[in-house]
């Protein structure tokens, strides 16, 4: 695949839909997305002409979820295999709230207290750590894997543990499902499935371990270990007791309880052997697990913020206070996908479509999805270390490097960088690039895109006009 080739193209330009034009629609509705990602289909689609087509290969039989998304993710799948190095598949779920449309209730699951009405909805983002021009190890997004829209069902209140247990439906199997949809890894490149604390199951360890993948969690339950550890019976008592093997400085992100700052933490790590659960919740073979346990705690908090622990999981060894510090790095780039979410809900706007049926929603939702991981490689390129050497033509169409210089003549001369390509990328969708305001979060350069999108159309249509008043 060409890959000067557009998003749509190199994504859907081989998809079979039964009809040539079907095909193109899909990679036309892609890249209409790209330029205009946020808003209702109407702003995504300004022309009533395109926004009539895409509404009519939504109602095709032929387009569904899975065939968008099997689409996008054999594009990522085909990334994956040109990276010298580790990807990490980060696995998480969000919730896609379609309350208000009526047309649906029936159609939908539980979300959130139950009186919501949506999707629980699956992803594993595929994350490459590459080597940049400066020698530094940065994330660098690739796109999905898979993506599982779970309907959570109506389970009878007298349904017994057997039961549950061999439920399909059951929203455990979740990391599960999501882990086998991504497929085995392509040969000579490592993944890692990284995860949250919901993921920690003993059968979601179990199934990592038995497929022979790499994985590396957040703990939240505290196990009983197979055999006592300095006199401790249980995980966390264990891991908790040990000194600290080293330190190092970590970025903290915002979240519930708790502000984002740079703080120092401690780290211990050991092996450990789980012990059997005492009663069976899931299907695994009744073995005990060997994995390694990393703790990362916070031993000085700032006034009135919850103290900082993580104590993770892997099954990759951590024998020294250089491998601590990869298994660390894995997780801390779990964040990411919590960015995607952000991404397809604020960034292009997936809970306003308005459908009656959720065969029509669905391939919607995909294709949204698939152009949402845009915003990220977006993010990724402007945040790169060496994004001030860079040229901005590296990573952007010269087109849009040509339009956006020729709105600020006498700033961007010459052969601008990607940093000051995406800094006044920013300062369109409002970002003042003062000194205190610090980097502009990818929501701001997303806005200022959208803005040169337009500007782009201006500048090929009349390109002496563009910039002057």
């Amino acid at each position: 695949m060409d890959a000067a080739a557009s998003f749509g193209v190199r994504n859907f330009g081989r998809i079979n839909l039964g009809d040539s034009r079907r095909t193109d629609r899909v990679v036309k509705a892609a890249d209409a997305m790209c330029r205009h990602p946020g808003g209702t289909l109407p702003s995504k689609f300004p022309r009533p002409a395109d926004l009539r087509a895409f509404y009519r290969l939504m109602d095709s039989d032929i387009v569904t979820h899975g065939v968008l998304m099997q689409a996008h993710s054999q594009e990522t799948r085909r990334l994956v295999t040109e990276i010298a190095g580790v990807v990490l598949v980060i696995h998480d779920a969000t919730e896609l709230d379609y309350t208000t449309k009526t047309s649906l209730e029936l159609q939908l699951g539980q979300i959130g207290d139950g009186t919501p009405r949506g999707y629980i909805c699956h992803n594993s983002l595929a994350v490459a750590l590459v080597t940049d021009s400066t020698g530094v190890v940065v994330p660098e997004t690739l796109g999905l894997l898979s993506q599982i829209l779970h309907h959570r069902p109506r389970v009878n209140k007298d349904e017994t543990a057997k039961e549950t247990r061999e439920r399909e439906s059951r929203e455990s199997r979740l990391w599960v499902r999501g882990a086998q949809a991504c497929g085995p890894a392509p040969k000579d490149v490592e993944c890692v499935d990284v995860s949250d604390t919901l993921s920690d199951t003993f059968e979601y360890m179990a199934y990592e371990i038995a497929q022979q993948r790499h994985f590396v969690l957040r703990a939240r339950e505290n196990r009983r270990l197979e055999q006592p550890m300095g006199g401790h019976r249980y995980l966390f008592e264990a891991v908790r007791s040990l000194p600290s093997s080293g330190s190092k400085t970590l970025k903290v992100q915002t979240s519930p309880g708790r502000k984002a700052r740079t703080t120092e933490v401690q780290i211990a790590f050991t092996p450990v052997c789980l012990a059997l659960p005492g009663k069976k919740s899931g299907d695994y073979d009744s073995q005990p697990l060997n994995l390694w346990a990393v703790r990362v705690w916070e031993p000085n908090t700032p006034t009135d913020e919850e103290p900082l622990e993580w104590i993770l999981l892997t099954d990759c060894p951590v024998t020294n206070l250089e491998q601590a510090f990869e298994r660390i790095h894995w997780y801390e780039c779990r964040w990411i996908i919590e960015e995607y979410h952000k991404g397809m809900k604020t960034g292009c706007g997936i809970e306003t479509l308005q459908f009656v049926s959720i065969q029509r929603l669905e391939p919607a939702i995909a294709l949204i999805s698939a152009v949402a991981t845009t915003l990220l490689r977006l993010r990724d390129a402007a945040r790169a270390p060496d994004a001030a050497y860079r040229p901005a033509v590296a990573v952007v169409d010269p087109v849009y490097v040509a339009a956006l210089a020729s709105c600020y003549p006498g700033r961007l001369k010459g052969n601008p960088t990607v940093l000051q390509f995406y800094m006044h990328v920013a300062r369109l969708g409002g970002h003042q690039n003062r000194k205190g305001d610090g980097f502009p979060g990818w929501l701001t350069l997303w806005r200022g895109w959208t803005q040169l999108e337009a500007v782009v159309i201006g500048f090929t249509a009349s390109p002496a006009t563009c910039g002057k008043t």
